[in-house]
């Protein structure tokens, strides 16, 4: 890697007597962000046990968010901070082994093959509904919310939800797919709606069940299925934020898969958060208390899977909407927390209030964006006309 790792950071930084000072060294670090160790406003970091800067060079980002959820320091401003930290590209400093081994990993491994690929609906969907029906709107989108004539969350969801249905050209009595349906309020809004007929599929049972509560009595086939092992023909097909789990060795099968599905005049719309940078895993604390086996692609990853199997039509980037979206959970989780927290505790209050925080930093910051990608498999006759 180019960057320096940990040790290299320690060693460039011990003093003659070989006693590395730790604090000196992340202050140093933070020097062009204006955040301060112990300072007085709002988004300066507060350090409660003297090992949180030792715990941060030794094991990066993995020991920033570990030590938060330990109690270790505080911020009032959580957000600004991490925004002002990213902005100065402070992380790009702070490797650890943990992240090496992950990328290893994934040259080596497969991590989202067919086998594993339930492993993220145990561990993040299946946490627990009373959680997501506090935080979310009432439909449980669990994806990036269209604010441009939005004031409410709710409002932004079903403008967002209303968007896809218009890219797609959805139209009455269409038979849609929803792949990585969620609690089944995408589907539930599609047949209601527009009067389609929708098959939607999940990897976590609690959702598969919640979905098919929800829709009971409309036109919706909810699935507890891999995006692999589905066969059929559909009008359309959309997908909403669960392409960040399928993973850059998968990107062409994924594709393929949907293009096999997909009538020859149809269109497909890829709702996605996006990277400015190509990789092959995702940060070591996400994905070791938030997304397992996760990878954020890049344009120019999704645009190689597509090549010679895809006409790209549009892509429509309004990742600045998800920052919003995600301190409008985060007010709703903080407002509703008494409810669930003799179930959850505090260690994951801290736990998920870093997740939503650092997500709409790295939103603020421009670190990832969020794209919806139009798709035809012969290229619009005529030309697409987009959608906002």
């Amino acid at each position: 890697m180019a960057e320096p790792g940990a040790s290299q950071i320690l060693n460039h930084h011990s003093t003659a007597g070989g006693r590395v000072s730790y604090e000196r060294t992340i202050n140093e670090m933070l020097a062009g962000s204006d955040v301060k160790i112990n300072g007085s406003r709002p988004w300066d970091i507060r350090v409660h046990d003297e090992r949180f800067f030792q715990r941060v060079l030794g094991h990066g980002t993995l020991g920033v968010g570990e030590s938060y959820m330990d109690g270790w320091w505080d911020c009032d401003q959580l957000d600004e901070m991490l925004t002002r930290v990213l902005r100065n590209d402070i992380e790009e400093h702070l490797r650890s082994p943990r992240a090496l081994l992950l990328a290893i990993t994934a040259h080596l491994i497969n991590m989202q093959n067919q086998r594993r690929a339930f492993i993220v609906g145990k561990q993040h969907y299946d946490l627990g509904d009373d959680l997501y029906e506090r935080m979310l709107d009432p439909r449980m989108i669990y994806t990036c919310a269209y604010w441009a004539n939005a004031q409410t969350l709710d409002m932004a969801q079903e403008a967002k939800l209303d968007l896809v249905a218009r890219k797609i050209g959805l139209a009455r009595g269409m038979r849609v797919l929803d792949i990585g349906c969620g609690w089944g309020g995408a589907a539930q809004f599609m047949a209601e709606r527009y009067h389609a007929s929708v098959t939607g599929v999940t990897v976590s049972q609690n959702q598969a069940q919640t979905a098919q509560r929800r829709c009971a009595g409309l036109p919706v086939d909810i699935r507890l299925q891999d995006y692999r092992s589905l066969a059929g023909n559909f009008d359309a097909i959309y997908s909403l934020g669960m392409f960040e789990h399928v993973g850059v060795r998968n990107h062409r099968t994924y594709l393929t898969k949907v293009h096999e599905l997909l009538r020859p005049d149809g269109l497909f719309v890829l709702h996605t958060i996006g990277s400015n940078r190509s990789s092959v895993a995702t940060d070591p604390w996400i994905e070791k208390y938030i997304f397992p086996n996760g990878q954020i692609p890049s344009l120019a990853q999704i645009a190689s899977a597509a090549e010679g199997l895809w006409v790209i039509e549009d892509v429509h980037s309004f990742g600045a909407d998800y920052d919003r979206t995600l301190m409008a959970w985060s007010e709703n989780f903080e407002r509703h927390w008494a409810q669930i927290a003799p179930r959850y505790g505090e260690r994951f209050r801290r736990m998920w209030h870093f997740w939503l925080m650092a997500s709409a930093a790295n939103f603020r910051a421009r670190k990832t964006q969020l794209w919806q990608i139009v798709m035809s498999p012969k290229g619009v006759t005529g030309g697409y006309r987009e959608v906002r």
